[in-house]
C-alpha cells in the first residue's frame, strides 16, 4: 500500500506503481490505511520527532520511539544503517507493527540520492524474508504477521526528494524484491549505470 495526502505524490505513485498487482494507492492519511505495518522512513537513530514519524508517535504513543531505539541499540550496535530495517510492535490493535527503514542517517538533503530505493528495499526484504527478532514471535517469519505494509513518501519531506523520484525508486525496489527483476550486475559499468538510473532516471 502506498499512501499520500499530497496530490503530486499520489499521482506519482499511481504512474510508477499503479500496474503492480500487489500494490494499491491510498489518497489520504497513512493511518487510515487498513494494514499490518507502516513504514517509518526516519533516521538511523530512531528519533521520531518530525514529519510522518511525529504522526506515528502521536498515534502509537511516545514509547514507540523508545522501543525502536532500544532495538537499534541492542540489535544494530546503536545505528540502523540506511539499507537496513527493523520491526517493532506499536501496541495498536489496528496497526500492530512499525517497520523502521531510514532514508537518512540524520536529517539532511537527499539530492541525487538512491536512499528511498534502499529504504524501500530493506523494508520489503524484512517482510518477505525476515524473521521476527524477539518476543513471543521470535524466529517466526515476519510475513506470518505482516501481510500488508503501508509506505509513506520516502525522503519527500526533509530529504527534498521529488515525488516522481521517490515513486520511481520505490517501484525499482518492488521489482527487485517482489519480481526479482534486478539481476546482479555483470561488471562495474553495469552497476554504475543502474545506480545512475535510480538517482536521476536517465537511461544510462
Amino acid at each position: 500500500m502506498l499512501a499520500a495526502q499530497d496530490d503530486a505524490l499520489a499521482g506519482a505513485w499511481e504512474r510508477a506503481c499503479g500496474d503492480v498487482a500487489e500494490v494499491t494507492v491510498h489518497r489520504g492519511s497513512i493511518l487510515d490505511v487498513v494494514c499490518d505495518a507502516v513504514v517509518s522512513p526516519a533516521n538511523s537513530f530512531g528519533f521520531m520527532r518530525g514529519g510522518v514519524d511525529a504522526v506515528y508517535a502521536s498515534r502509537f504513543g511516545e514509547s514507540i520511539e523508545k522501543r525502536l531505539q532500544e532495538r537499534i541499540r541492542i540489535r544494530h550496535d546503536g545505528e540502523l544503517l540506511v539499507g537496513t530495517a527493523e520491526i517493532v510492535a506499536t501496541g495498536d490493535a489496528r496497526i500492530p507493527w512499525l517497520v523502521a527503514a531510514p532514508t537518512m542517517r540524520v536529517p539532511m538533503a537527499l539530492e541525487n540520492s538512491v536512499n528511498p530505493y534502499l529504504a524501500a528495499r530493506a523494508a520489503l526484504l524484512l517482510v518477505v524474508k525476515g524473521r521476527m527478532p524477539y518476543g513471543d514471535h521470535a524466529g517466526q517469519p515476519v510475513s506470518d504477521h505482516v501481510r500488508t505494509l503501508a509506505f509513506p513518501g520516502l525522503g519527500t519531506g526533509t530529504g527534498g526528494i521529488s515525488p516522481d523520484t521517490c515513486a520511481r525508486q520505490v517501484r525499482a525496489a518492488l521489482d527487485a524484491v517482489l519480481v526479482g527483476a534486478s539481476p546482479f550486475p555483470q561488471n562495474h559499468a553495469e552497476a554504475l549505470a543502474a545506480h545512475r538510473r535510480l538517482g536521476d532516471g536517465a537511461s544510462g
